[in-house]
């Protein structure tokens, strides 16, 4: 829907603009097949949040937002306008949001990219309008940024982009204003440019989400294929170029003879470049990286695992393209073909990314990584790590792909290369599918391990119904060491199915029914094992979610064929504006993964609470709990707590202060983590972190043994500061 230039100021009264939005709604509903047309402006808008500008004063702007969570097509209380201009160096949007409740918006001074639980609108935009890809640039109503890149069904919230947002409340609503620079997005080489935009708006209060274009309901989620086009005349094209230097220093202590004493001590300076061929394909090149993470990753269960655990991927230089590298129909089997964190220690990386022609997207990775000195067997040694991705698009979000990704070692290596796609049917449906082939060489030997894996996929989404089908395979010797793979030989096939309802009560907006099955085959056993899921998840007025799901499954390990079947109960919501809380409780059966493997019964519940202390401060406490019985003696094998108490200051958008504990009762180890850090824009940041972990231990008779009490066996600091120099 457009609407014609208008003036309108941030007082106007309720009543007027609620006659005007039905009068611009009619006359936009006659334009609906016309591309959006930002006003272009000599004079750029002032990013503080309020719109007294002139520019906005002028601007197009639409309004008309209707809900698709949790149901579609429902006209939101709350209006919204969002506003549309450009300059030779930015895009600008800017939005008045009325809410005749505001003391209820939930917003407050936070660090980045912790905005999920507020109040927010979002602009998501597909810069090429090709259906493929887009960025999400989220803002709460105090200018608080979070950014996200989705392609392939997924959304990453990893990356972070450099742009500008200011936000502003008042008695009717609040007011936000965003420049997003031209040199930190990837758009065609033509004139004019056309992209187009998905405008996102949510009330934290009841938990739903309205947009403008509405979504179709005969569509479900398939945001890509209802966006509106956007046309830019004349838009610049430029050469980007960027320097990105960093200082990093660090010391490492760990307990050795009953006293703390120097393990390691690193000063490192490292160097970023990128450098725009042109303006959506762009080459990124550093030298002896700071790949190093701000944050430790958050405590896991790490006993009676058939698969290695999963760390998400959090370093800067592989985030940006990652989203290309997510496959068609990804299976339980082979989740990440790539999987960048198995490159543990990079010496140099290079990297090329974005698109070559209209249709065509390339993404590729070149590391070289040193292999730890804790493997003696491979003391010095470097991996190669060569990463090639390429996409073409087909009509609406469809394309078709290829991939290449290999670990090379000077007298072994593991290569993988395949194909994947994904075509949509119809409207509401698409079908999808990989298929990947590996060629391992083994150490110290001639032979050579080959070994394939097929996935396909059809899945139905609608307002009403969601289903799917899928069938995967996977040989015994597939292998991917650039990859993330679980398990290996066998076939199994699977469907979903989820009819949803939404009764017209004051006490429940919406009830998702869901029935799933899955059956499975082993080739080294030759048994089958079965997964089948019946959950109910219901959707209450507050934004309250409930779910319950029984689960009648077994599992095969070793040649013999266990229960793994059981109980779930979860849900969580946000409650009031300061507290947001989920938990899940879940009792099955299980195995004990061993060499002599048993039957056994397995509790675990998890817990998480937000609480606001006041609009700076925020309180994050998260819990997880397992234990293991086994079933012929109810002997408890095992009991797992680990339980996370992370403490935020934000002192303004810029600066925060942060500790950290976590207590794993199964380790007996107690972590601490502090830090300082003051981000300007991604890329210009300071950070200044110390860091212990305690265990329960004492020094006697010259070796350790367990005690009750604390003992500060390692110990850690850190100072990064580095700056975003841009051209």
């Amino acid at each position: 829907m457009i609407v014609k230039n208008l003036a309108m100021t941030s007082t106007v009264l309720c009543g007027v603009f609620s006659a005007a939005v039905f009068f611009f709604t009619v006359t936009a509903t006659l334009l609906a097949n016309e591309p959006l047309k930002p006003l272009r402006v000599e004079t750029p808008p002032l990013i503080d949040g309020k719109l007294d500008d002139a520019v906005w004063q002028s601007a197009p702007f639409v309004s008309g937002f209707r809900t698709f969570i949790p149901d579609f097509g429902r006209v939101m209380p709350e209006s919204t306008l969002a506003y549309m201009a450009y300059d030779s160096k930015n895009i600008y949007f800017a939005f008045r949001c009325f809410d005749p409740d505001p003391a209820t918006i939930k917003a407050e001074i936070t660090a980045r990219d912790n905005i999920r639980p507020h109040d927010w609108i979002c602009i998501n935009l597909d810069s090429f309008n090709d259906q493929q890809s887009l960025y999400a640039f989220y803002v709460n109503p105090l200018g608080i940024q979070s950014d996200s890149r989705y392609a392939a069904g997924n959304e990453d919230f990893s990356v972070d982009f450099v742009w500008y947002s200011a936000g502003q409340m008042d008695e009717h609503g609040y007011t936000i204003e965003m420049g997003i620079p031209l040199k930190s997005i990837r758009y065609a080489d033509d004139n004019p440019v056309e992209m187009s935009v998905f405008f996102e708006r949510k009330v934290s209060r009841r938990q739903e989400h309205g947009s403008f274009p509405s979504l179709d309901p005969k569509r479900g989620y398939a945001f890509l294929t209802q966006m509106l086009p956007m046309v830019y005349p004349d838009l610049d094209h430029y050469t980007l170029f960027e320097v990105l230097p960093a200082v990093t220093y660090s010391e490492r202590h760990r307990a050795t003879s009953g006293d703390l004493a120097l393990e390691k001590r690193l000063s490192e300076l490292s160097v970023t470049t990128k450098y725009g061929i042109t303006s959506n394909l762009i080459l990124d090149g550093t030298y002896n990286p700071d790949f190093s993470q701000v944050e430790a990753d958050a405590g896991q269960i790490d006993i009676n695992l058939r698969s290695q655990l999963f760390f998400a991927e959090k370093r800067p230089f592989f985030l940006e393209g990652s989203e290309i590298f997510n496959i068609s129909a990804a299976s339980d089997w082979v989740p990440y073909p790539v999987y960048t964190r198995s490159v543990v220690d990079p010496v140099v990386g290079l990297k090329l990314s974005g698109k070559i022609g209209s249709q065509s997207t390339l993404a590729s990775i070149y590391a070289i990584d040193d292999i730890p000195v804790e493997d003696p067997a491979r003391k010095g040694v470097q991996a190669h790590f060569p990463i090639l991705r390429y996409k073409h698009a087909l009509s609406e979000d469809s394309y078709i792909g290829g991939l290449y990704a290999g670990r090379e070692l000077s007298q072994s290596y593991n290569r993988l290369a395949g194909a994947d796609g994904s075509l949509r049917v119809s409207s509401s449906s698409t079908l999808g599918f990989n298929i990947l082939g590996s060629q391992t060489k083994l150490a110290d030997t001639a032979s050579q391990l080959t070994g394939y894996t097929f996935s396909g996929a059809y899945g139905y989404g609608t307002r009403d119904l969601d289903y799917r089908f899928e069938v995967s395979t996977i040989s015994r010797d597939f292998a991917s060491e650039a990859g993330y793979v679980a398990r290996t030989g066998g076939m199994s096939l699977g469907a979903y199915v989820s009819p949803k309802f939404y009764p017209e009560t004051a006490f429940l907006r919406r009830l998702d029914l869901q029935l799933s099955s899955g059956q499975t085959r082993y080739d080294f056993s030759g048994l089958w094992e079965t997964l089948n899921q019946f959950s109910v998840v219901g959707i209450f007025p507050s934004g309250v979610n409930l779910a319950l799901r029984y689960s009648y499954s077994t599992e095969v390990f070793l040649g013999q064929r266990f229960k793994t079947g059981g109980f779930t109960v979860s849900g969580g919501g946000q409650f009031e504006r300061q507290v947001n809380f989920t938990a899940s409780y879940r009792t099955t059966h299980a195995i004990f993964f061993s060499a002599t493997p048993y039957q056994g019964t397995s509790n675990r519940a998890t817990a998480a609470l937000t609480y606001q202390l006041w609009n700076q401060l925020e309180m994050n406490v998260n819990f997880t709990y397992s234990s293991f019985f086994r079933t012929s003696d109810n002997l408890k094998i095992y009991e797992y707590p680990i339980s996370r108490v992370k403490l935020t200051y934000q002192l303004n958008q810029y600066v925060f202060f942060r500790g950290i504990t976590e207590a794993n009762n199964f380790r007996k180890q107690l972590l601490t983590d502090f830090l300082a850090s003051f981000t300007y824009i991604p890329g210009t940041v300071a950070y200044l972190g110390y860091g212990s972990l305690y265990e329960k231990l004492k020094w006697e008779n010259n070796a350790y043994v367990a005690d009750n009490r604390y003992l500060e066996t390692r110990r850690g600091f850190f100072f990064k500061v580095s700056y975003l120099w841009r051209v």
